[in-house]
């Protein structure tokens, strides 16, 4: 039953998003289409279900090849390759909101945690590989809220190379969030997750979610 509700609570939200939201796209498609490197959408593949692939869709906020510039997966903060209209995609998380499409799909869900390109999933350990997209992987989830700043935690650190840094620090602490996120996951805690959502892309610096979740893994950095 959770499995059929959470398919009617995608298709029922992201219908209702994508109607009240195309005079929004449309802007920003015109936008994007007359700016930059005239690309409107970015296709990438990424991990789903059971680990197999799609391709997700986002508002193309990067320059093209950008893959193989600067640090490759992983964006810095005042990255080079991002495009000046990218950088307020990208910061209000508008740069998401085209994979509504991959949720009428099926690819992804409302909630669940964020499908990776194969050199970020790599980074995390075997038992998390072989588990953590035993669910849908989803637009938002417990680990996009807490790691809403990761290009900046990233950027922060001078003296390790950031692909290191990440699968030294911060996959592991991604990769504990979403079993608890599996170990817990109800409509309820979706609800509260889109509810947080919202809530730090208006208040960045918060740390409710804190005071939701008490048992959350132990954060050490």
């Amino acid at each position: 039953m959770y499995k059929f509700f959470k398919r009617l609570l995608d298709l029922v939200i992201s219908l209702i998003a994508l109607i009240i939201l195309l005079p929004v796209f449309s802007l920003i498609i015109i936008i994007l289409k007359f700016t930059a490197e005239g690309e409107v959408f970015y296709f990438q593949e990424r991990i789903g279900i059971n680990n197999s692939r799609f391709q997700i869709w986002k508002f193309a906020t990067m320059l093209k090849n950008s893959m193989n510039m600067g640090s490759g997966s992983i964006t810095l903060q005042n990255d080079f390759r991002v495009t000046k209209i990218g950088v307020f995609l990208r910061k209000t998380k508008i740069n998401e909101l085209p994979q509504i499409i991959n949720i009428l799909k099926g690819d992804i869900s409302l909630v669940g945690p964020r499908p990776l390109v194969t050199k970020t999933f790599s980074a995390y350990n075997a038992e998390v590989q072989s588990k953590i997209y035993n669910v849908k992987p989803g637009l938002t989830g417990i680990g996009s809220i807490i790691f809403r700043d990761e290009e900046s935690i990233i950027s922060a650190v001078t003296d390790e190379e950031p692909h290191d840094f990440y699968k030294r620090v911060i996959a592991p602490y991604k990769g504990q969030l979403e079993m608890w996120y599996q170990e817990h996951r109800s409509l309820y805690l979706d609800f509260q997750l889109i509810f947080m959502t919202a809530f730090v892309i208006l208040a960045p610096a918060t740390r409710l979610y804190e005071k939701w979740f008490k048992d959350l893994p132990k954060r050490e950095f």
